[in-house]
């Protein structure tokens, strides 16, 4: 509308239209004869573009064009763009279209190689904090800067929204403007509650973490938006460690919040980072399988409170080494070459039961080193361990699964990580069965014996 407007301004084509003329007050209102606006979406046949191409040819009433704006013009169907390609080669003389869509990449090439592109993009939170303060200032509103903040962030980069956001919080709220005014009427979460929660993880007090469960749910926030605001904030803590807090640009964030975060992160190594992350994502994924999105979360944190601290690979080989039962001497043995470990194979033989003791662990390192990996070998379970071969099940219907982790690369992460682990060589073949899901005996899994513990239960049905 604001370009319909420079165009149509009695002094246009202009920059700065006059807002005092026929047409800049008509296209204000949206009472202008000479702008029309075209819902994509519910005019998107081969009919309404018939419709169109014939009043293309009608005058503008005030202004000198006639614009035809055309909003999530992606919808049009193949048909109907075609009708409309011969009209924008050969457009009327006071014809203009504006075509709007969030999908340009769905816009058929015969269109856009004929039009002016031109992209929006998401306004950076500080700059919309900065437009804020000035409106809150002119309009002598008082609001503390942080809640200004949380506003941008629920606008996700949009000027408009925020602005809208501001004038309901203003109309609506009763003196000073709070940050409980913004949560409250957005449902968002703080960072200060964020903080607080990372806080409780990393004094692993998982009273305390689900407490704040609870009281999210009972306050009616959701839990999903929930995780998905969790794993932005932990990305943000990598970020601020790796930046040691000093490149505000890259996080989006006021200037002491950057230095708070640093120095949370400073709690972390980078590698722990990068498990809590993927730990989340996991989460997030497992929660398609539920009704409810709180059961995944609320196992992912209390797998989180008891996870140990990460060794780096191979340092920590003698400890799992005795947990196996593998001869003492062979553990402190430096490493066997190639040649020597593929002849050792047959003398350190797996027992099953050990593969399945550390099968949590070695699905873990997995997805630390890729997470696709992890991920898909999480749809697995071991099956059998024949000389050096480690037999591993996947349901039926998991044929992608199976042909992914069989590529070369993602064999070679699975047979060195195991390696690590259990000080022995294994091949790794994988098995697609007859049955829905693998059998798999998840009261051995350290993660849900903790569970279970924490929360005196026990399972009913493993499905």
């Amino acid at each position: 509308r604001i370009l319909a407007k420079s165009l149509n301004c009695k002094n246009g084509p202009t920059i700065i239209p006059c807002q005092e003329c026929i047409s800049c007050q008509e296209i204000t209102k949206g009472t202008s004869l000479d702008v029309i606006e075209i819902d994509g979406a519910s005019n998107r046949g081969i009919d309404e573009i018939r419709t169109l191409r014939e009043n293309v040819k009608f005058s503008p009433v005030h202004g000198k064009y006639k614009i035809y704006i055309i909003d999530e013009v992606h919808m049009l169907t193949t048909e109907a763009f075609n009708a409309l390609l011969k009209t924008l080669e050969e457009p009327p003389a006071h014809v203009k279209f504006i075509f709007a869509t969030t999908s340009p990449h769905k816009v058929i090439p015969t269109i856009l190689s004929r039009c002016q592109r031109f992209d929006f993009r998401r306004i950076p939170n500080l700059l919309i904090v900065e437009q804020l303060e000035k409106i809150c200032k002119a309009e002598n509103v008082s609001i503390d800067k942080n809640v200004l903040f949380s506003i941008a962030k629920a606008s996700s980069g949009s000027m408009r929204d925020a602005e809208s956001i501001l004038d309901q919080l203003v109309s609506f709220g009763q003196g000073k403007i709070t940050n409980q005014d913004v949560t409250n009427a957005l449902g968002i979460i703080e960072e200060d509650f964020l903080f607080e929660f990372t806080q409780n993880l990393i004094n692993k007090d998982i009273t305390s973490i689900l407490s704040s469960i609870d009281l999210l749910i009972e306050q009616g926030k959701d839990v999903l938006g929930f995780i998905t605001e969790l794993i932005g904030y932990f990305r943000n803590l990598m970020l601020a460690k790796i930046t040691k807090g000093k490149q505000e640009k890259f996080l989006d964030l006021p200037e002491d919040f950057c230095k708070k975060l640093y120095e949370q992160s400073q709690s972390f190594s980078q590698e722990e980072l990068f498990f809590i992350f993927n730990t989340l994502v996991n989460a997030q994924e497992m929660s398609r399988r539920f009704d409810s999105w709180r059961i995944p979360l609320e196992i992912a944190l209390v797998k989180l409170t008891q996870n140990k601290e990460t060794n780096s690979s191979g340092n920590n080989n003698h400890k799992i080494l005795e947990k196996l039962n593998i001869k003492k001497n062979h553990a402190n043995s430096p490493e066997p070459q190639e040649d020597q470990a593929e002849n050792n194979i047959q003398d350190s033989i797996v027992d099953f039961e050990k593969i399945k003791s550390i099968w949590p662990e070695f699905q873990e390192k997995v997805s630390k080193i890729k997470m696709s990996a992890g991920t898909y070998l999480s749809e697995g379970a071991p099956l059998s361990v024949e000389k050096n071969i480690l037999n591993i099940a996947f349901p039926k219907g998991s044929g992608f699964h199976k042909e992914f982790l069989e590529k070369k690369e993602n064999r070679q992460i699975l047979e060195k990580t195991l390696k690590e682990i259990i000080g022995t060589n294994l091949k790794i073949n994988f098995i697609i069965t007859k049955e829905e899901k693998p059998h798999v005996i998840v009261e051995e899994d350290p993660m849900i014996k903790s569970t279970l513990g924490f929360f005196n239960a026990k399972i009913i049905k493993n499905i």
